[in-house]
């Protein structure tokens, strides 16, 4: 019989050699389509056996059709009965394309009525019963040619029996066999998919590895056919099980950040009887690390069909050259169809291939990364090569992944790993970026050996150690406690993203190995332009106590851009404890409440602390119990400062002799009705606040805004100094880290109207 494998589009190549793996002589005679001659075992080995492939069909009549008489006519001649019984049931499938014969369903009902015609005349019958076993007919018009065949599978090869639970967009078991097939990937090699939903990738992986037979769990369409006989099935699965690799122990990882999708890849493996050969872990893929070498990467990241979608998941596919470049010398393996996809990681494939997953048109590329040494391994006898198992007669069993064009060649002969045969896919540092790390370590070393004695005098144990002291490394590395916080700023550089990210995991490996600060507590953190607003970063909360002089504060170096403590306000911290006896104290913009603490400790007469946000005032009631102070004389208010401001000032019991104003730069909060600039409305708050403040009361402003312009010119009531000088701390390299002044509220002040 002449035979057909259907495969997706992008897949004949493929599915091509595996059909030579199993010893046809197979032809690609259109997309899609695969064509070889066999017999019945051919026909069970194929649908056992083929991995990539769509289902095996029977090629019955091909001949040209442009009319319906010449459809119908020709069907009709062919003798049927030779393949379908009196009985049979045969639903026929159409497709048209660039032919004369468009309507489908008019085409279908030619051909149903041809064979109905055939087969009673054939088999001398008047009626069909079609109650029989199905003989599923495909008739598809290709420029006018006529192909005529029968679908010997059922339900798709790719439904292997394994998965019965379906997550978000899963992968054809098909599709994903041919990712593995097509990657460098063989069983020697570690292989992860960091975005393994339901398992489909990993699982497939390990049938290639173990060497079973994808059909081996499942029935097939021709088994029920009376001329097909009953042993063929049966021959091919023992075979097939004779042939698999029960002994041989895989590495392969699936990690996703879905538990419920991975409880599905758990079950699905334990259905397909792999599961002790990987491993599946919650985990996000930001988080992802190896120790292990020589790896690949084979994964089906997150995409969308929409262009929102797409760019919902643009900061998802930046991260991937920057976590990626954790592993130099793995290879990766990636299908998407993201635009843009090569600008966006900033790495050009080493090959794409067009692949449709389903109907949406996808790329998979393809990057390798360097060779791992060759050894000769010693000699293997195949399950066809054992002494003491009989040959089989028919064509052999595959016995390991099918190889395909341009694949690593097997390992013949031991070699030396030549690190020059393939740069890493994703980072690899530079001469430079390793200069540069050795300055910053001699930088760092120089301001520990100028600050060792400070901090003790000072009782303090959190202070800046950094500050961009090197243009080509704008970093700031602050000190807290045994911790270090690094906070990296934007500046122009030559790296690509990957490289970027093992520069800085460089640095921050350089900076613990100088302070002798365990690497894991050393938090890196990234600040970007001035008026973007900082989003939580992390949730670990890693909280953690630091000493400032009599006070101690809590700050969590792990979850935001800041800490929770400014260490530039320490000089402003001591200046209001020291001014704030006895009076009535005011904390706009609060954050976590360190002036309120120090004002406490002054022995203010009442705080009032004002934030936005609950969990900073939570923070600050801990940073007052942490050190014995809360007490019913301090009160915190959950509210925007303005609006607190405006209905301060039409309450005369609600005055103050004492405040620290310290706004941010910019802030969008979905709270307040407008976003705020601290250029634009600073002379609003001020006057606001001076409205709430007793005569002869005392007003701090403060902002690290490098740009701000005072506009005293519209200041009511408010004498001003500039005090940055006595503010900012001897260890800020950087004098203008903020500015700061003290207003001094005017008698006459307090007889002005609002």
């Amino acid at each position: 019989m002449k035979l057909t494998a259907a495969c997706a589009f992008g897949l004949e190549a493929i599915v091509k050699r595996e059909l030579i793996s199993l010893g046809f002589d197979p032809r690609v005679e259109q997309p899609g389509r695969i064509s070889f001659d066999g017999d019945w075992h051919a026909v069970a080995k194929a649908n056992v056996w083929l991995r990539t492939a769509d289902r095996i069909l029977i090629e019955v009549q091909k001949f040209q059709a442009a009319d319906f008489d010449t459809l119908y006519d020709t069907v009709k001649a062919f003798d049927w009965s030779e393949l379908l019984p009196s009985h049979a049931h045969f639903p026929v499938t159409g497709r048209s394309r660039l032919s004369q014969l468009t309507s489908v369903p008019a085409v279908q009902r030619s051909v149903k009525r041809a064979v109905v015609e055939s087969l009673k005349h054939y088999h001398g019958v008047d009626v069909l019963p079609e109650d029989g076993p199905t003989y599923k007919i495909d008739v598809a018009l290709l420029k006018d040619e006529a192909t005529l065949t029968i679908d010997t599978t059922g339900p798709s090869l790719h439904k292997r029996g394994y998965r019965k639970l379906t997550g978000t967009a899963p992968l054809k078991e098909t599709m994903a066999a041919a990712l593995v097939i097509l990657s460098v990937w063989n069983p020697e090699r570690v292989l992860l998919d960091p975005f393994c939903g339901t398992g489909t990738i990993p699982i497939e992986a390990a049938l290639i590895g173990l060497n079973i037979a994808p059909g081996l769990n499942r029935d097939f369409s021709f088994c029920q056919w009376p001329n097909v006989p009953d042993s063929v099935l049966s021959t091919v699965k023992r075979d097939a099980v004779s042939a698999q690799s029960n002994d041989r122990q895989l590495t392969i990882m699936g990690t996703d950040i879905d538990s419920d999708a991975l409880e599905m890849a758990r079950f699905h493996a334990r259905k397909a009887g792999v599961e002790n050969q990987i491993h599946f872990q919650q985990k996000a893929f930001e988080d992802f690390r190896s120790k292990r070498e020589y790896g690949c990467v084979v994964t089906n990241p997150p995409y969308g069909e929409r262009l929102e979608d797409t760019e919902d998941l643009l900061p998802l596919y930046q991260s991937i050259p920057m976590v990626l470049q954790r592993v130099p010398t793995w290879s990766v393996f990636l299908l998407t169809n993201m635009p843009r996809f090569e600008g966006i990681v900033q790495r050009t494939a080493n090959r794409r291939r067009k692949l449709f997953n389903g109907r949406i048109e996808c790329t998979y590329f393809q990057f390798l990364g360097p060779r791992p040494p060759r050894i000769q391994s010693p000699e293997k006898h195949t399950p066809n090569d054992s002494p003491d198992r009989p040959q089989s007669s028919q064509t052999a069993i595959p016995t390991k992944p099918v190889e395909v064009k341009n694949e690593e060649p097997k390992p013949t002969a031991r070699r030396k790993a030549n690190p020059e045969d393939a740069p890493p896919v994703f980072g690899g540092l530079r001469d430079q970026d390793r200069q540069q790390a050795e300055l910053f370590r001699n930088r760092l070393v120089k301001r520990a050996r100028h600050l060792r004695r400070w901090p003790t005098r000072k009782n303090i144990n959190c202070f800046r150690l950094y500050e961009r002291d090197i243009p080509e490394i704008p970093l700031v590395v602050d000190r807290y406690g045994d911790s270090i916080h690094i906070t990296r700023y934007d500046r122009p550089h030559d790296r690509d993203l990957a490289r970027d990210a093992a520069w800085l995991e460089l640095m921050q490996k350089t900076a613990a190995s100088t302070l002798e600060i365990p690497i894991q507590k050393v938090f890196v953190k990234h600040r970007h332009q001035e008026r973007q607003q900082h989003a939580k970063v992390d949730s670990r909360k890693r909280m953690s106590e630091v000493q400032e002089g009599d006070l101690k504060f809590l700050v969590n170096l792990s979850d935001y851009i800041d800490t929770g403590l400014f260490l530039d306000h320490r000089n402003l911290r001591r200046i209001v404890r020291e001014q704030s006896s006895g009076k009535d104290f005011l904390n706009l913009f609060a954050y976590t409440g360190s002036f309120t603490v120090n004002a406490a400790l002054g022995e203010a007469h009442s705080t009032t602390t004002v934030d936005l946000s609950k969990n900073y005032l939570d923070w600050a009631r801990e940073n007052l119990k942490l050190n014995g102070l809360d007490g019913p004389q301090h009160q915190f208010v959950a509210q925007d400062a303005l609006d607190f401001l405006k209905l301060a000032a039409k309450d005369p019991q609600q005055r103050y002799d004492l405040a620290v104003v310290d706004p941010p730069t910019f802030s969008n909060s979905k709270r307040t009705e407008s976003d705020w600039d601290v250029q634009q409305r600073h002379v609003e708050l001020l006057n606001l606040t001076r409205q709430v403040m007793r005569p002869g009361g005392v007003v701090f402003f403060s902002t690290n805004y490098r740009r701000f312009k005072l506009d005293a010119s519209r200041l009511r009531g408010l004498d001003y100094r500039e005090i940055s000088k006595q503010t900012v701390p001897e260890d800020f390299r950087n004098k203008r880290i903020h500015r700061c002044w003290q207003m001094n509220v005017t008698p006459q002040a307090a007889s002005e109207s609002p």
